[in-house]
């Protein structure tokens, strides 16, 4: 139990890293950033996501989806299941419009306040420099673009992902990164509402239990939300230019963990990657027969480390596998946070090298050298099976 608890929290606590990397920070930002308006963020060059190193460019708008076919799991009481969803894809070259902010103020001001910290504007974080253009004009032929979903990390937002997902819809992807709502310390919603983290508790008591009862939900949360996206009456306008049959997730924390869960329950989505999360819900004896990556954290997440799970699962994918360490790392690091926590991208272009060179071998039939072994471009990732 203690190893399981110990893990969910890497994922939830890393208020000593993100402190010392914020004031480092603070150094550089304007001193008007605490002052900025809602319309104007704070977008300095001293807090910018790495830009895309694909050939086109990104597009990108925020949806509300309502399931109504089940309650929320972490609220009873309401009784519709709401999320928020972000599609990042490729636009058209030249389409006009404004930069996507990284996330709103208040989700900024609940990171903090999760993370406690104090005296750092939330525009800091809000204002981050994304490369993505909202509202662009989708790019692409009917049918053509296939589609990756990302789930991110207890207690983080769907912003966490942003660079994987920029990376991503700049070589040709459609990118669905959803806010599991009620898991993450802070999700803006329509109406002005901001719902905080409800699974916090829960968590807390029993993290077994949670473990289970997230990835359930969450496997229940993307296949609702490629319903919204497939059906006949889709709720995005570039629908029509995902390829249905190559869908692929990839997930941090407990969103990798619900990977493995998602592809057995939805055979829709054909391969997945799971970065250092913990397999709350075991694979079962039958096996999983996709594609699936392993994409770990140092010690704790190579063969007979801490994390008992990745071996026991590891044994039951019976199709094309790979088990890679970042030696080095830790658990924030296949998200943007590296970049407050240790002024750095590289962790952020080793999980983008990866997880492109991943989805373009099962999702594309393109052969990646990059997935046969060591690397001397990237000498931090160790290859185990």
């Amino acid at each position: 139990m203690g190893v399981m608890q110990t893990k969910i929290m890497r994922g939830a606590r890393v208020a000593g890293a993100v402190t010392a990397g914020l004031l480092a920070l603070l150094a550089v930002v304007p001193a008007q950033a605490a002052t900025l308006t809602r319309t104007e963020p704070a977008q300095d060059k001293s807090l910018a996501l790495p830009a895309p190193t694909g050939a086109q460019p990104v597009g990108t708008v925020s949806l509300h989806l309502v399931d109504r076919g089940r309650p929320d799991p972490w609220v009873p009481s309401e009784k519709a299941r709401e999320l928020m969803v972000s599609l990042w894809y490729p636009a058209e070259k030249g389409a006009g419009g404004r930069p996507a902010r990284y996330m709103t103020d208040e989700e900024a001001e609940a990171l903090l306040k999760g993370q406690n910290l104090t005296g750092v504007p939330s525009e800091v974080i809000s204002g981050a420099k994304t490369h993505a253009t909202t509202g662009a004009r989708p790019a692409g032929r009917k049918g053509a673009l296939p589609l990756i979903v990302l789930s991110p990390g207890f207690t983080m937002s769907r912003s966490s992902l942003t660079s994987l997902a920029e990376e991503l819809a700049s070589r040709g992807y459609v990118v669905v990164g959803i806010d599991h709502v009620h898991e993450s310390y802070g999700t803006s919603l329509p109406g002005d509402r901001l719902a905080g983290c409800a699974a916090c508790k829960e968590q807390e008591a029993d993290p077994w239990a949670f473990g289970a009862k997230a990835v359930k939900g969450r496997q229940a949360d993307v296949s609702f939300v490629l319903d919204r996206l497939l059906g006949r009456h889709p709720v995005w306008k570039g629908a029509r230019l995902i390829d249905r049959s190559r869908i692929g997730m990839a997930g941090h924390s407990v969103g990798g963990s619900s990977a493995t869960w998602t592809m057995l329950k939805d055979s829709r989505v054909r391969a997945g990657v799971n970065m250092d999360g913990t397999f709350f819900v075991p694979i079962p004896d039958k096996g999983l027969a996709r594609p699936f990556m392993l994409m770990g954290a140092g010690e704790v997440h190579e063969p007979g480390g801490k994390d008992f799970t990745w071996g026991r699962d590891w044994a039951r994918m019976t199709e094309w596998k790979r088990w890679i360490t970042v030696e080095g790392g830790d658990h924030t690091s296949f998200t943007d946070y590296p970049l407050l926590t240790k002024q750095s991208a590289r962790e952020l272009e080793v999980t983008r090298a990866y997880v492109v060179a991943f989805m373009d071998r099962h999702l594309r039939g393109r052969e990646q050298e990059l997935l046969d072994g060591p690397s001397a471009t990237f000498p931090e990732a160790k290859f185990w099976k």
